[in-house]
């Protein structure tokens, strides 16, 4: 597959504005390992192989075990995940599909116990953010397979 577009070259100002969000969302205080669960459940939704790629990676990265990961698109029907993970897969997915309903209050009320009001809007900006990132490459068919993990810090 052919990349359509260089966003660095083409609108440099769209990867400093995404990579600001970014840079935000590793400092917000939510784990980095529950954040690129998020990413890479919404990548899965997407279908998004750029992200797939890369938030898979970063996963491994921070010693996440296949199982884990293999298991993520049935995170319901496996005993895997934490009930806090669970609870921002919820939260993941109903942000991601928004169009199917909008976020139903059930999914609200289901997170609710496992964040605070401000760990839910951090939560929120990383699913909004990631749903960007997988529509600028989709769109712009950006090739998968060269992301390298960097050494990541919980």
């Amino acid at each position: 597959m052919k990349a359509r577009l260089d966003y660095a070259r083409l609108a440099p100002g769209v990867y400093d504005a995404m990579e600001c969000l970014d840079r935000y969302l590793q400092t917000c205080g939510l784990e980095d390992s529950l954040l690129n669960l998020a990413r890479l459940r919404a990548s899965q939704v997407n279908g998004c192989a750029y992200c797939l790629d890369m938030h898979w990676k970063d996963l491994c990265a921070l010693g996440a075990t296949e199982q884990r990961l293999y298991s993520l698109d049935a995170w319901r029907e496996t005993p895997y995940y934490t009930d806090r993970e669970r609870a921002a897969l919820a939260w993941t997915e109903a942000v991601t599909r928004v169009a199917d309903g909008h976020v139903p209050d059930a999914v609200f009320d289901e997170v609710r116990p496992h964040f605070t009001e401000q760990e839910l809007s951090n939560l929120t900006l990383a699913v909004a953010a990631i749903n960007a990132w997988n529509r600028l490459s989709i769109a712009a068919r950006l090739v998968t397979g060269g992301y390298q993990a960097a050494a990541l810090a919980s």
